[in-house]
Formats: structure tokens, sequence, C-alpha cells
């Protein structure tokens, strides 16, 4: 076989991958080793003050904390998950990046103070290539449940983490939103729209419209080009819901849609001011203009009957929380869950990584989350939390968390920071410990 041959034969990066994780799932559960710690006061005591929860854990640890039990700390030769060989896989072809998206976990009971626990994992899978605001990257999930000591489960969760490959050339970490790129070509547009006007290049020989705008006539190629202001009324053309990879200033699902004008140009946007469900092809749409900052606004569509003046997004509603994200914070909480992740402590490193400053770590974002629900349901015991990250939790900035009863064993928190939503999450309550 020639050299040509044997190369063409070998497997891809991709296969190799798709391989290790059908070999994982198939292998089921695994057993791992006893948590290093029995359930212990110095520990819950650690938790709680970083955290700032204030509530009565003498008898029994915080729920959201059952991951802090078996974390396998700063040094250990323990072991780590079970996507551990996939996790690796992704780091040796340049995945390096990682952060975690989405963390479910089911409490069957509260564990008591003094209790060892024993961890078991198992794979769950994994997603990918996919492209994502971070870089090309995996969504690997798997499973992790505890025993107590009479052999019964006592929780399970889900965990899934993206594994990326940074890029080279970030864009600015301080905006809200993922911003266009300018041109000599495109400055028109953009300076129409700080105007509140929707300006649709036009050609100034034959009087063609188009969009996108470029140098030159699709139809007579003439070099010579103006605008005229469109109407900013139209329909949807076509239009996809967004839920995954998270997007900086938008909390998913939302809406991307190519609405068709009056002037019968398309141009792309977000529809606002309605449930995704409800977006159909052919809705009548008009035009509004979000104001990002002081350089970016950003045209978008409302349902053409729509009221004029959007309502505040918490129309009269205080934060139920508010938490100043101190570097302190950000690094105690961290440490508190013993979670030694550098991009959590090390602000160079998270930079290198690709991400502003260092942020909240999800085990800390879970114990935020059982904050903000025990504060609006108090005396309630937690069936479950399940959690979908949206935009980073930067040092610096500030957490505010509201909670909303859905119904009697239902609440829906949501966290906030300036760039967006941090977490959307459904809380689960039950009676008893």
């Amino acid at each position: 076989m020639t050299t040509t041959q044997e190369a063409a034969a070998e497997p891809s990066v991709h296969d190799r991958l798709t391989e290790a994780a059908r070999r994982l799932a198939a292998a089921g559960e695994r057993p791992g080793q006893p948590c290093p710690d029995p359930v212990n006061a110095a520990m819950i005591r650690n938790w709680t003050q970083a955290l700032g929860d204030t509530g009565d854990w003498s008898r029994f640890a915080p729920p959201a904390m059952i991951q802090v039990w078996s974390m396998p700390g700063l040094v250990s030769e323990r072991g780590g998950s079970a996507a551990d060989e996939v996790l690796r896989m992704l780091d040796d072809h340049g995945y390096t990046g990682v952060v975690a998206t989405n963390c479910e976990q089911t409490y069957d009971r509260y564990v008591r103070v003094g209790e060892h626990l024993r961890p078991a994992m198992r794979f769950g899978g994994l997603t990918g290539p996919k492209r994502t605001a971070m870089g090309e990257g995996y969504f690997v999930t798997w499973y992790q449940t505890w025993y107590g000591e009479d052999g019964r489960r006592v929780a399970e969760m889900l965990f899934r983490v993206l594994k990326f490959r940074p890029r080279g050339r970030r864009r600015a970490q301080n905006a809200p939103v993922m911003r266009p790129v300018t041109s000599p070509d495109t400055a028109f547009f953009w300076e129409g729209a700080k105007a509140g006007e929707l300006r649709i290049q036009r050609c100034a020989d034959c009087g063609m419209l188009r969009h996108p705008p470029g140098p030159m006539c699709p139809s007579c190629h003439s070099l010579e080009r103006d605008h005229v202001v469109a109407s900013g009324r139209g329909r949807v053309h076509s239009y996809v819901v967004h839920h995954h990879p998270p997007v900086p200033g938008r909390t998913p699902p939302f809406v991307v849609a190519v609405v068709e004008l009056e002037e019968g140009v398309r141009v792309v946007g977000n529809v606002l001011r309605c449930d995704p469900g409800e977006v159909t092809v052919g809705m009548p749409v008009r035009v509004v203009f979000e104001n990002v900052d002081d350089e970016l606004t950003l045209p978008q569509w409302i349902p053409a009957d729509a009221p004029d003046d959007e309502p505040p997004c918490d129309p009269g509603e205080p934060a139920l929380l508010e938490i100043p994200l101190t570097p302190t914070f950000v690094i105690a909480t961290a440490l508190a869950t013993r979670d030694f992740n550098p991009v959590h402590h090390d602000t160079a490193l998270a930079r290198a990584q690709g991400t502003k400053d260092i942020f909240l770590n999800i085990l800390t974002t879970m114990g935020l989350v059982q904050r903000a629900a025990l504060a609006a349901a108090p005396g309630a015991t937690l069936g479950g939390i399940a959690v979908r990250l949206g935009v980073p939790a930067y040092a610096g900035d500030t957490l505010r968390l509201y909670a909303e009863r859905v119904d009697a064993t239902t609440l829906k928190v949501r966290g906030a920071v300036s760039l967006g939503d941090h977490v959307t999450a459904t809380v689960k309550l039950k009676e008893g410990v």
C-alpha cells in the first residue's frame, strides 16, 4: 500500500471521536471511588459563605452542592468524568477551549451531614462539529449519579460542555452583541440605522434596488449608486429559531428571519416582541431600531400590529437578588465549589482562550439559582434544577436574579448581566426532605 493510500485509509479525527463516543456510551454506568470526604459542616460553611447563602444547613447539605462532594480537587489521582477519553482527544486535536452549557440536577433526597456518598458515571453523547460563537467545537454530555450508604440513589446530574477550538482573533468581548463588519459599501446602511432609517442601496443609472449593498449593480454593472429609504414594512420570507449555541446579547430561543420588504429586497434581522412559536412565513412585520450602544444600532423586526412602545424587560419588578461579581466573588465561589479550572481564577489564561475575563463557573450558577428559588419559595424543598447558560457572567459585572412561580411545583429563574441573560433555569419543588 502506498503512503497516499495509507493516509486515505486512516480514520479521520471525527471518525475516531465518534467511535470513542459510541464505545463509551455502550459501556454504561461505571462506578467511581467513594467521595473523598463525607458530607461535612466545614465544606458546607465555606460554600454558603462564598455564595452568600444564609439558610439553615446544619442537618442537610444544600442540594445544589451535590457535585462538590465528588469534585477531584486541585491535586488528585481519582480520575475525572466518564467523558475524559473524548475530552483528551479533543484537546489533542486543538479543541482546547471549554465552557459549560447545560446542567440538570435531580434530587431524590437531601444528603445528610456525616454520610459518605459514592458516585458513578456514564457517557451521554457527542455532537459535532458545530460552528459556534466561541469557535468550531463539539458538545460532550455525560451523567453522574450519587448513591447513599444504603446503595440507593440520592441525586443524578446531566452535564454538557462545549469543547471548542479557540480562534486566533476574537471580536471585542465587551460588545453586548456580535458586531457586523462595516465597509465603505455598507457604511450608509449603518448610518441610516442610527438615524432611524432603513436605507436600501439603489443603482444611480438603472434604478435597481439591491441588498446586501455592493460596489457594482448586478443588472447594468454601473458603479454609480445612491440609496432610498424603505417603508420598513414587509413579510417574513423564511426564518429559523436559534437554540444553540449561546449568542452574546440574545436569550435563546430567538428568531432570525429573512424579511421581504414592500420594495422587493430581502433583509435579515431578529423578530422581537413575540413568542418564537408565533412566527410564520408570510407574517406581516415592520422595522424597529435597537440601540445597542453609542456606535451600533440594529434594524430588527416586530409584528406589524405590535404597539409602538416595547414594555421594559421587567416592568416594575426589582431583582430578587442582586450580586456584584467582584473578582474575589468569582474566585472564592469557584474554590468553594472545588473547581480549579484556571478560566475562573487566571485572567491571562481566560483571555488566551478568547474570553473577556474570568467568569462564574456553572457550580456557582447552580448555587445562585438555588438561592433565588428558596428566596422566592421560602421553606420549599427542591426536587431538581435544570439550567441553560447564555452569556458569560464576567468579573466586574452584576448578576440580577428574577424568579417566577409557574405552578405549585415549578419555578422559573432568570439571571441577567450587562451582556444579556446569563442563565435560564427551571426549578422543581417537592414535599419533604
